[in-house]
Order: C-alpha cells, then structure tokens, then sequence
C-alpha cells in the first residue's frame, strides 16, 4: 500500500478486511517510519467506532468482518504493550484503539495521564473523549497550561456532559475565545453540558461573520432547541 493512500483507506466506505490487514501489516513493520506506522493505526479508529455502536447484526452494512474486528483489537492491545515499539506509534494505537473501548483502556488511560510526560498526558485526555470513568481528570484538564491538553478536555467534557465543566466551556463561548478550534469544541460542548442555558448564547453567535462558526451555533441549537421553546424568554 503506498504511504498516500494509507489515511484515505480508513474511510468507512473504502475500508474492507483486504485494506485493514494490509494497514496491520504496515503497522507492525519495525522496518517502517514510525510516521507510517503510527498513520496506519489511526487510520483504523473510525471504522472501530462504526462497528462498535452499530455491530453485527446486519452484517452487509459492516465494512470489515467480526474477525478483522477483533484482530485489529488484539494487534492493537499486543503493540501498546510492547515497549519496543515506538512511543509515538503506542500513543496512536492507543488512541486509535479506544474509539472501541475495551477493559485494558482504563489502565492505560490512567497511567498515561500521571505521567510526567505531557505527550502521554495529551493522549489520556484525548482518550477520556471515548472511555467512560475520568470525570474529575477532565476536569483537571480544564486546569491545564498547556493548550492542546485543555482543548481535548473541553471535548471530553461536552462527549460526557459534565456539568462541572460548564463554568470553563461557557465563558469560552461568552468572549468569543480567539482560538476558533477551542471555540467550535467549546459550542458543541455547551449545547451538551446545558442545553437550556447555552440556547441564548448559540442564538448571539448565529450573526458571526465567521461561517464556521454561524454553522457551528446552527449546529448546536439543534441538539438545545428540544429543551428550549424559542417563542419564550430563555
């Protein structure tokens, strides 16, 4: 498989059993640049998560077979586990992997994100995004200097609706954060968290001028508008 086609082979639509063993086979080449590798695994979340919530029960609607399923899982685990391999190809396996969450995970997880190494730190609450159990360390993530690690939080937060987590994503949306990709988390995340009390701030941010952003709010008030009756004072 050559290396330009290896990221658009994760498409749903494009991934087979055929596509996903030839993915495996590039990710567990010692021989091969970690980039690659680590491309190679990631490249394999989406379709996890798409048989993750959908299964098996109709099977001509699934891409890759129950097998494959499980291989990439197994092949997943071992290679995470190997610390021969590469930190930046185990730190994509594993965030890749959670996008189907399995029991070894939470273990995973939690020893990442007290670590002293704020790569593994990032990747734990990257990960928190999909495995269930790490309310209070989102949380501290919201506490974090470090931009990327707070950004993932605000993600994390909105995915669980963690009420604690409404003060920090609201005042975001409120003075209209600069960084527009902390931004675009932090109005999904609001909507999630408290659909009632961010209608009127996605109503204020549908006359932005920035289009992403009025289609961000749009979006948003879709998931608030069925606990909140606009013909009324919100």
């Amino acid at each position: 498989m050559h290396p330009n086609t290896v990221e658009l082979a994760g498409d749903i639509t494009v991934i087979d059993d055929r596509i996903a063993d030839a993915l495996l086979t590039i990710l567990k080449r010692k021989d091969l640049s970690g980039k690659l590798r680590a491309r190679a695994a990631i490249t394999m979340g989406p379709v996890l998560e798409y048989v993750d919530m959908d299964g098996f029960d109709d099977p001509e609607d699934v891409s890759i077979s129950k097998e494959m399923f499980h291989k990439i899982q197994n092949t997943f685990h071992t290679l995470y586990q190997d610390l021969t391999v590469p930190k930046y190809v185990r730190r994509r396996v594993l965030e890749a992997s959670v996008r189907a969450p399995q029991n070894w995970h939470h273990e995973a997880i939690r020893w990442a994100f007290s670590s002293n190494d704020p790569d593994w730190r990032l990747t734990a609450v990257f990960s928190m995004r999909w495995v269930r159990g790490f309310n209070d360390q989102i949380l501290q993530a919201l506490e974090s200097d470090d931009p990327d690690i707070y950004y993932q939080g605000v993600c994390a937060a909105g995915n669980w609706t963690l009420d604690g987590a409404w003060s920090h994503v609201s005042k975001l949306v409120k003075g209209r954060v600069s960084d527009k990709r902390l931004l675009l988390a932090a109005i999904e995340a609001i909507a999630n968290i408290r659909p009632r009390e961010a209608a009127m701030l996605l109503l204020d941010l549908t006359d932005d001028e920035d289009d992403d952003i009025v289609e961000a709010a749009h979006e948003a008030l879709v998931i608030a508008e069925g606990f909140v009756d606009f013909d009324e004072d919100v």
